[in-house]
C-alpha cells in the first residue's frame, strides 16, 4: 500500500510516526529490543505524549535475523501463523557498545545505530546488504483510521528483486506493486494463485515477511531506491535471510518454511487429462489411452477432471454412474496397463451434494457470524466451504478421499482454494484475513498428509493450484488457467520462474494452454517446454489435448520430447533429490545459477533445468529463438553442436527441436530406457561429459527410484580420454563418453 504523495508529502488523511534515535536497548540472551521515541527526547518532559517504536532483533536460525517492529503490543494473538522452524542451537552474538547494538548469526549481522537517528544495517561480514534508514519505518494511520506498520529496505545500484510467489508479470519485480492476496485471476493479470511474502535479491539476501494475511510490497515503486512492505495492524515481523549466493538464500529460506517433499518416480512421466468441459466417459478414456499406446507415446498418469462427478454435485466424490458405471473396475484396468490415476477435487461442497447436509449438521462447513453456513452460487450452486481449522472436518474430508484411494485412485488434483471469504467465522477462531491466503496451506496439507499415510512418504503427490509460504512442502503445483497462445506460454514461464525464486521445488503448466484451443504450432512448441519442465501434463478446458487432434507431426513431436525426458531421468532424479534435500528448484532462473553475470539478472525466456542443462523454449511459429549463453563452451544436448559464451544467439528450430544445452564441464547421465520414468536409473546408465577441462574430476550421483542406494560415479578427463569408476552404490553396467 502506498502512503505517500511523492517523496515529501503524505496522502490525504494519512499520518505517520517514525522512529528517531534509539533511547535505550534491553538485552536478551539471544537478541535485544531497541526503543526509539518518535521525536527528540532532551528533557523529561519530552517523554510525555510521545509514542515509541519498539523493535526486537532475534535469530531463529543460522544466517537469519528476525525483526519485529511494533507500536502497541497489547493486541490479541492472531492465528493462523506460518510454521517457521526456530532453533536455539546455533551461536548468536549480541553486543551493545559505543555507537551501535549488533546481533550476529553466522556471517549475518544487524547493526542498529544508537545515535543520530534511526538506522539499521544488515551486513554479510563487512559488506552491507541493505539498510533501514530514517524514513523507512512507519507507524501509519490511514484516512479510514486503520493502523499499519511498514519498513523499507534499501535497493542498491543494479539490485534486482525476484519471487513473491507465482507472478506472471515482469520477472524482475523492481518498479512493481505486489499485493500478497490469493486470487483466481488466471495467468494474464497482476493477480496470482500462489502468493508468497518472500523476495530474493541478486545481492545475496532474501526477506520473508512473517504474515499470512494481506502484505503489500512496493518494490522500488513508492520510493524508487527502496523496497517497502506493510501490513495492517500494530506489529510487523520479517526475517532477513543471508546468502551469500541466491541459492544459499533459498536453502536457508526453505529450512525455515519447509523443504519440498519427495514425489514418486512415476509422477515425472507424461500426464494426460480428459480436459475440463469436454464430453467423456470410459470409452473416451480407453480410446485416448489406446491411441497413445498405438502411437508409441509413453504415458504414466491419466487424470479425470471435474466431470468424473455429476454436475451440480461438486464435490461429493461419487463417480457419475451415467459415464462411469464401474469405476473400481475401470481403475483396475488402468492399473493393469501400468498407469497411475489422478482425479480432480476441490474444497467446496455444493448444496446438492449429499455431503452438504452432513457437513452442515456436524459443523464442518465455514459459517457466518450468525451461525449460518457461508454460501454463494459462484462455481457451484449453493456452494459451501470445508473448514480445515476444524480437526474433525479434516478427518471427515480425508475419509471421503480415502474411499477413492481404496478404490484405486493414486493422486489428487487439488484445484481452487483462492476465493476464500473474509466475512466468516472459523472453527478455531482464526482471523479471517489471515485465513484467506493460509487456507491453501491447510487444504493441500490435509490431502497430501492423507496420501503420505495411505501411500507412504515419497509416494504422495498432488497437483495443486493455490499456495502460500510453506506450500512447497506439498508438491506439485501447476500454473493455473492460461490462454492457448505464445504470449501465454511466456507469461506461464515467468510465473514458474517467480515461483522457483520463492522456494518451490517443482512446477508444471498446461501443455498447449488451458483456455481455447491452440493452433498446431503453439501446441507443438509448448510440448517441448512442457516435457522439459519438472512435471508434464496435457490438459485443456473445452477441447482435448491428445496430439493427433492437432496434426500428425504433433504426435512425433510429443513422442520425441517424452522419450528425451524419460531418458534424462537419472539426471532429473538427482536434481529432484537436491530440491528435497536443499530446497533448490528443479527449474531455475538463470540468475540463480549465474548471479555474477549481469545479463542473467533479467532473463525470463529461458531457464536452467537443474544446475547443468539450459533450456530456451521456442515461442514462435517459425522456430526462431534468441537466447543467452553464459561464459564457456556449451553443447547442444541432442545435436552436439557447440556455442561459446558469453553471447546472445539466434537460432531457428524445427518443431522437434529446441535449444537444450549442456553446461561446460557437465556430466549428464542418460538412462537406459525411454518408455517409463520409474526404472532403475543406475543400471545401464550412460555418462556423457560435455566440453571438459583437462584433468577434470566430477562426482555424479544417480539416485534409485525406490529404497535402493543408487550409484555414485567419478568421471575423469585426462589427455583427451574420459573414464569413469563406480565409487559407491551399485549399477548393473554403465558407459562413459564425450
Amino acid at each position: 500500500m502506498k502512503f505517500t504523495d511523492g517523496y515529501w508529502q503524505l496522502r490525504p488523511g494519512v499520518s505517520v510516526l517514525r522512529p528517531g534515535a534509539v533511547e535505550s536497548v534491553e538485552l536478551e540472551e539471544r537478541g535485544f529490543t531497541a526503543y526509539a521515541p518518535t521525536g527528540r527526547v532532551v528533557t523529561r518532559g519530552d517523554t510525555l505524549n510521545r509514542p515509541v517504536v519498539t523493535a526486537r532483533f532475534f535469530s531463529p536460525a543460522d544466517g537469519v535475523i528476525g525483526v519485529t517492529v511494533a507500536h502497541h503490543l497489547g493486541g490479541v494473538p492472531r492465528t493462523p501463523v506460518f510454521e517457521v522452524a526456530s532453533s536455539d542451537e546455533h551461536p548468536v552474538t549480541v553486543d551493545v557498545s559505543g555507537l551501535s547494538a549488533t546481533i550476529t548469526a553466522g556471517e549475518l549481522t544487524a547493526r542498529v545505530a544508537l545515535v543520530d537517528g534511526w538506522r539499521v544495517d544488515f551486513l554479510h561480514g563487512d559488506r552491507v546488504l541493505t539498510s533501514s534508514t530514517a524514513r523507512s519505518v512507519g507507524l501509519v494511520t490511514d484516512a479510514d483510521g486503520k493502523a499499519h506498520v511498514h519498513d523499507r529496505l534499501a535497493l542498491g545500484v543494479g539490485e534486482t528483486v525476484y519471487g513473491l510467489g507465482e507472478r506472471f508479470g515482469a520477472f524482475v519485480k523492481n518498479g512493481q506493486t505486489v499485493d500478497i492476496w490469493n486470487a483466481d485471476g488466471g495467468t494474464a493479470s497482476e493477480q496470482a494463485y500462489k502468493n508468497v511474502p518472500f523476495y530474493l535479491s541478486n545481492r545475496g539476501y532474501g526477506v520473508f515477511v512473517d504474515h499470512p494475511e494481506h502484505v503489500s510490497f512496493e518494490i522500488g515503486s513508492e520510493v524508487v531506491s527502496e523496497t517497502q512492505f506493510s501490513v495492517e495492524g500494530q506489529t510487523l515481523t520479517y526475517y532477513l535471510i543471508d546468502g551469500p549466493t541466491p541459492k544459499d538464500v533459498l536453502r536457508r529460506y526453505t529450512a525455515l518454511t519447509g523443504r519440498p517433499a519427495r514425489v514418486p518416480a512415476w509422477s515425472y512421466g507424461l500426464w494426460l487429462s480428459t480436459s475440463f468441459t469436454t464430453s467423456y466417459d470410459e470409452k473416451t478414456v480407453t480410446e485416448f489411452i489406446d491411441g497413445m499406446a498405438e502411437r508409441d507415446l509413453p504415458l504414466s498418469v491419466f487424470h479425470f477432471d471435474c466431470f468424473w462427478m455429476r454436475q451440480f454435485h461438486w464435490v461429493d466424490f461419487v463417480w457419475d454412474p451415467a459415464t462411469f458405471p464401474d469405476p473400481a473396475g475401470m481403475l483396475r484396468r488402468l492399473h493393469e496397463r501400468g498407469l497411475k490415476v489422478c482425479v480432480w477435487i476441490n474444497p467446496y461442497i455444493a448444496q446438492r451434494s449429499y455431503l452438504f447436509e452432513e457437513g452442515r449438521a456436524n459443523g464442518y462447513l465455514v459459517k457466518r457470524a450468525d451461525g449460518s453456513v457461508w454460501q454463494w452460487d459462484k462455481w457451484q450452486a449453493g456452494m459451501a466451504l470445508v473448514d480445515f481449522t476444524n480437526p474433525d472436518a479434516v478427518a471427515w474430508y480425508q475419509s471421503k478421499l480415502k474411499v477413492l484411494l481404496d478404490m484405486g485412485v493414486d493422486a489428487f488434483k487439488t484445484d481452487f482454494g483462492e476465493r476464500i471469504p473474509t466475512d466468516v467465522v472459523w472453527h478455531d477462531g482464526s482471523d479471517p484475513q489471515r485465513m484467506h491466503n493460509y487456507y491453501a496451506q491447510a487444504y493441500n496439507k490435509a490431502v497430501f498428509e492423507l496420501l503420505e499415510t495411505e501411500r507412504g512418504k515419497g509416494e504422495a503427490v498432488v497437483f495443486a493450484r493455490s499456495a502460500t509460504a510453506g506450500g512447497q512442502m506439498f508438491p506439485v503445483h501447476w500454473g493455473g488457467d492460461c490462454e492457448s497462445t505464445f504470449a501465454a506460454m511466456a507469461e506461464s514461464l515467468r510465473g514458474g520462474l517467480s515461483l522457483a525464486a520463492s522456494g518451490f521445488g517443482y512446477w508444471s503448466h498446461d501443455i498447449g494452454g488451458f483456455e481455447g484451443t491452440p493452433d498446431p504450432a503453439v501446441f507443438k512448441r509448448w510440448v517441448a517446454f512442457g516435457l522439459l519442465s519438472s512435471h508434464s501434463r496435457l490438459h485443456g478446458s473445452g477441447s482435448y489435448r491428445v496430439p493427433w487432434a492437432f496434426d500428425s507431426e504433433a504426435v512425433d513431436v510429443l513422442r520425441h520430447f517424452t522419450k528425451l525426458k524419460l531418458s534424462l531421468m537419472p539426471y532429473l532424479a538427482a536434481v529432484a533429490d537436491e530440491a528435497h534435500r536443499e530446497g533448490l528448484p528443479m527449474m531455475r532462473p538463470m540468475v540463480l545459477e549465474f548471479p555474477d553475470d549481469p545479463t542473467s539478472a533479467y532473463l525470463d525466456r529461458q531457464y536452467m533445468l537443474g544446475p547443468d542443462v539450459l533450456v530456451a523454449p521456442v515461442m514462435s511459429a517459425d522456430g526462431e529463438v534468441t537466447f543467452y549463453v553464459p561464459a564457456g563452451t556449451w553443447t547442444h544436448l541432442v545435436t552436439g553442436a557447440q556455442l561459446t559464451g558469453p553471447a546472445w544467439v539466434t537460432e531457428k528450430h524445427e518443431f522437434d527441436s529446441v535449444p537444450v544445452l549442456a553446461r561446460p564441464g557437465a556430466v549428464i547421465p542418460f538412462g537406459s530406457r525411454d518408455d517409463k520414468p520409474d526404472y532403475e536409473w543406475a543400471d545401464g546408465v550412460r555418462l556423457r561429459l560435455y566440453a571438459p577441462a583437462e584433468g577434470q574430476r566430477t562426482r555424479v550421483r544417480v539416485p534409485s527410484p525406490g529404497e535402493g542406494p543408487g550409484a555414485e560415479f567419478e568421471v575423469r578427463y585426462d589427455n583427451g580420454t574420459v573414464t569413469a569408476e563406480l565409487v559407491a552404490g551399485s549399477s548393473s553396467g554403465y558407459e562413459v563418453g564425450l
